[in-house]
């Protein structure tokens, strides 16, 4: 059963970030969080030199996104999502949904998709 509220956390890459906040804003989605992280998926490891060294970066840096909606549909969204952040390459990203067994604003005490 689905809930009234959905979290859709994305991973994107960093350069990709202004475009999908745009597409965020256009879709009606303005409200999020955003976390710089690394990661490892399908994108192959990059090699490299320092100083005469040898290294292999294996964990990518990435961005995450999570984004909590509730009038929106979810389906627009993980659409402006994905649509802005592809390149085509391996490391795009992914996008998942959830669903939000409870939401509480603090300040208002509101709940539910009141809240959001």
């Amino acid at each position: 059963m689905s809930s009234d509220i959905q979290m859709i956390v994305a991973y994107i890459r960093p350069s990709k970030l202004d475009d999908v906040k745009q597409a965020l804003a256009g879709a009606g989605a303005p409200s999020l969080t955003v976390s710089n992280v690394r990661g490892r998926g399908n994108q192959p490891a990059e090699k490299g030199q320092w100083r005469g060294e040898e290294y292999v970066v294996d964990l990518h840096e990435k961005v995450k996104i999570e984004c909590v909606v509730a009038d929106i549909p979810v389906d627009d969204v993980v659409d402006a999502i994905s649509d802005t952040g592809y390149t085509g390459e391996p490391g795009d990203g992914k996008v998942f949904v959830l669903d939000v067994a409870q939401a509480h604003q603090i300040r208002t005490g509101k709940e539910g998709p009141d809240a959001v």
